[in-house]
């Protein structure tokens, strides 16, 4: 297992904590993925066995019951692991988070503290605070994931997702005073597009307050978008990148070639089937891109979902790739790849398949700003176009 600094760069100081560059990944972890805590303790002592130091989990991730799996499995060696964790989406089963916004599995929130959600609680204002980037979310999530976690503090606390009706300022500065408190270590985003980075920095450096020293972007062979202004923003400002669905969601797993039946009964293509029938023509970049893989794999002599995590590790603002495997037989396989390394005539290869900057399938990306999904945002009120037409008429 190869080791790097969390953030930096020759000119800008990172955070001085060392992580591997497979970062296990825990959203499997529970009833959303695998109910058996003992197989997913065995996941983390195999990992960790194999030299991996690093563990990425979030508040909602199967109601926080991710986070209760790690606090017990923890116990007696916290030491030993850099734990990051991450907060904004509501840690409740009433509020599934759909594709696009959410990310692969963001579906199955719980409890976020005693009392709440009971039925006498509900009315028209229900739950409504109780997700993003609030200074009044951020500080009873986190205080929620270190009882969960059964730690004292968290190494990287990552903002899961933008928050348009939070200004950043707020956040930040409620970060800031969590980070003096000693509950928090360092602080990071995910699925952040490239100009809200920007701004945070910027925000940061007036006000002095604490920096985001990481990004975690989905990024894989068939996903390359963030390679165009996320990843090179990233390296300017010296921050570490953690990138997640380095399989995306499954398609470089080896189950879905052309010709093979997919089985939509059953994981993720049960949970998104659009995205993985073969039949449908804004699919057909994505199977022909990966017969490319497999073939190239088949040549070097590794597995498809080998290439795939060695992919996002050659790319030097990279500092360590997710692997969220449901079972101990798909944590093997990925360990089995960790010291692969591809060299510029492999890489060549890659990109002729799909080209640098580009994304076969934009659905796949895991934030869509309100701009494009809010209609009100994109046209004038009726009233206001039509007393333009009116005056342009006269």
């Amino acid at each position: 297992m190869r080791y790097r600094y969390l953030g930096g760069t020759g000119h800008i100081g990172g955070t001085g904590m060392q992580v591997s560059t497979y970062c296990l990944g825990t959203m499997m972890f529970g009833s959303v993925g695998n109910p058996d805590h003992a197989e997913c303790r065995r996941m983390i002592d195999r990992a960790m066995d194999a030299g991996v130091n690093f563990i990425d989990t979030a508040d909602m991730y199967s109601a926080g019951e991710s986070e209760e799996i790690l606090g017990r499995a923890l116990q007696g060696r916290r030491d030993d692991i850099v734990l990051a964790t991450k907060g904004h989406f509501p840690v409740s089963a009433a509020s599934p988070a759909g594709p696009g916004n959410s990310g692969p599995g963001h579906r199955s929130p719980g409890n976020s503290g005693p009392g709440v959600g009971s039925p006498g609680n509900r009315g028209p204002g229900h739950r409504i605070n109780l997700s993003g980037n609030s200074r009044r979310w951020i500080t009873r999530a986190v205080d929620d994931s270190l009882r969960r976690l059964r730690t004292d503090w968290i190494d990287l606390y990552q903002i899961h997702r933008p928050d348009p009706h939070t200004d950043i300022e707020e956040t930040l500065s409620t970060l800031t005073d969590l980070v003096a408190q000693g509950k928090i270590r360092a602080i990071g985003t995910s699925s952040f597009p490239a100009h809200e980075i920007v701004d945070a920095q910027h925000v940061a450096q007036q006000r002095s307050l604490r920096r985001f020293r990481s990004e975690q972007p989905p990024y894989s062979l068939l996903a390359r978008g963030v390679e165009a202004a996320v990843l090179p923003t990233c390296a300017r400002y010296g921050m570490g990148v953690l990138t997640w669905s380095p399989l995306a969601w499954g398609f470089l797993s080896g189950r879905y070639r052309r010709g093979a039946a997919v089985d939509f009964t059953t994981g993720r293509a049960k949970l998104a089937p659009e995205r993985f029938d073969p039949r449908l023509p804004r699919n057909a970049a994505k199977y022909d891109a990966v017969e490319g893989f497999a073939t190239l794999a088949e040549e070097i002599g590794c597995t498809l979902p080998e290439l795939a995590l060695a992919f996002p590790i050659a790319h030097p603002a990279v500092t360590s790739v997710i692997v969220g495997p449901r079972t101990l037989e798909q944590l093997d396989s990925a360990l089995a790849g960790a010291d692969l390394t591809l060299d510029d005539a492999i890489l060549d290869r890659i990109d002729d398949i799909v080209a640098p900057g580009t994304d076969t399938f934009r659905a796949d990306s895991a934030y869509t700003p309100a701009a494009l999904t809010e209609t009100a945002l994109r046209r004038r009120p009726t009233h206001e176009r039509a007393a333009a037409q009116a005056a342009e008429t006269v």
